[in-house]
């Protein structure tokens, strides 16, 4: 059973705005790092934005900074990415990840999180 289920995705114009959630189960929610990824089509997987377990502190990239927001709510075991001011190039599939006590050194890269979603699709029209 996957502990990660995304939800939120859909089709929006460019300007639009969307919110990505992702709920956990099985997890200590409260001890996992949380982060967010997306591949689009011909592309490898990236980095898009993260929050530390302890939730204050979060990191997004460039590409997204000023846009997007990563937020978590751990009475509900749920991370959020709202996404404003969106542009055809986030069209994506948006995955998030989980693992736990992930440190803001390594919560960039992929390949340190354990545990991943299904992914949700984000398809922003010009």
């Amino acid at each position: 059973q996957v502990p990660l289920v995304e939800s939120g995705g859909g089709l929006v114009q460019a300007g639009g705005s969307l919110r990505v959630s992702c709920v956990t189960s099985g997890l200590a929610f409260d001890t996992y790092t949380m982060g967010w990824f997306r591949q689009a089509p011909g592309k490898e997987r990236e980095f898009v934005a993260a929050i530390l377990w302890t939730g204050d502190r979060t990191k997004y990239a460039d590409s997204v900074k000023g846009r997007f927001t990563v937020s978590r709510e751990n009475a509900k075991n749920t991370v959020y990415l709202q996404m404003n001011t969106l542009k055809p190039e986030d069209t994506a599939i948006y995955y998030c990840a989980a693992d736990r006590l992930l440190s803001s050194a390594r919560y960039t890269v992929p390949q340190n999180y354990k545990y991943w979603g299904q992914g949700t699709q984000v398809t922003v029209s010009s």
